[in-house]
């Protein structure tokens, strides 16, 4: 069954069109990638899916209902989840309190009641810092709720982030390059925890990411993006042996087999995301 639905989802920015006519369905329980060169349209889409551009024309679905033009808190309450390109964590709270911000659209409690301590309130509060404790020991962080966002090493960092998304108690989560600037152990452990997260929690994913090695080592369904537009879809095998996918990272010379120097081997291309 379809939990997301873009039909001929289309942004506009002026002149350029950055997403054309998109139709793209992301089944529930799945992971699947959304990939391109730079400038494909990836990131915008993303940002109509949670809220923060309105599409120009078409609709956009979740779990059947239209959410293309919501704001972005009405969106999380919808059962979506996002992390982001450039982490956005608070950096001067601690990892437990940025878990805790997560949790907030969940949350029951009235201005009212949180000034006068009612018992509900005093509750409600102690059973989101538990669950706060055990999303970080769920994502590695186990031991670092009083840490500092900012003393986090890196790849801890994104770790936080996917926690916080995960606050927020979604159905959805869209992964924008979870694994950018990461080592290779680093990478490797993003990867097991993506997994987890989707077998373990039940969680749908979606991401954009240009390491290939992730791509085609955990997505189930790859679309891709040229220009804005969608070039193929299909499994990993699929998408890596298509000719357009191949035109637009290497260009239509080594696709159509006439490139006038020696290129290099597609399997390497579409590991290391270069164009």
């Amino acid at each position: 069954m379809a939990l997301l639905e873009a039909r001929k989802i289309t942004k506009q920015f002026g002149g350029l069109t950055a997403v054309n006519e998109l139709d793209l369905v992301i089944e529930k329980g799945s992971i699947a990638s959304l990939i391109g060169p730079n400038g494909a349209g990836k990131t915008a889409f993303f940002n109509m899916v949670s809220g923060f551009h309105k599409p120009t024309s078409g609709q956009m679905l979740l779990d059947g209902k239209e959410i293309g033009g919501l704001r972005p808190n009405r969106v999380t309450a919808r059962g979506l989840g996002r992390t982001f390109q450039n982490i956005r964590l608070f950096a001067n709270m601690t990892a437990l309190e940025n878990v805790l911000v997560g949790m907030n659209c969940r949350l029951k409690a009235s201005w009212v009641g949180s000034i006068l301590r009612t018992p509900d309130v005093v509750r409600e509060e102690a059973e989101a810092r538990q669950r706060a404790l055990k999303l970080l020991d769920y994502v590695g962080l186990g031991g670092k709720d009083e840490t500092l966002a900012k003393n986090l090493p890196y790849g801890s960092q994104r770790r936080l982030e996917i926690a916080r998304a995960l606050a927020t108690d979604p159905t959805l989560l869209l992964l924008d390059e979870p694994t950018a600037g990461m080592n290779p152990q680093e990478t490797e452990d993003a990867m097991v925890l993506i997994k987890r997260v989707r077998d373990g929690l039940g969680v749908t994913i979606l991401l954009i990411e240009h390491d290939m090695k992730v791509v085609m080592g955990i997505s189930e369904r790859i679309t891709v993006l040229d220009y804005g537009t969608k070039i193929a879809e299909g499994t990993p095998e699929q998408v890596r042996a298509n000719p357009k996918v191949i035109e637009a990272y290497l260009g239509k010379g080594v696709a159509t087999g006439t490139a006038v120097t020696e290129p290099v081997g597609t399997q390497a291309i579409l590991e290391t995301g270069r164009r």
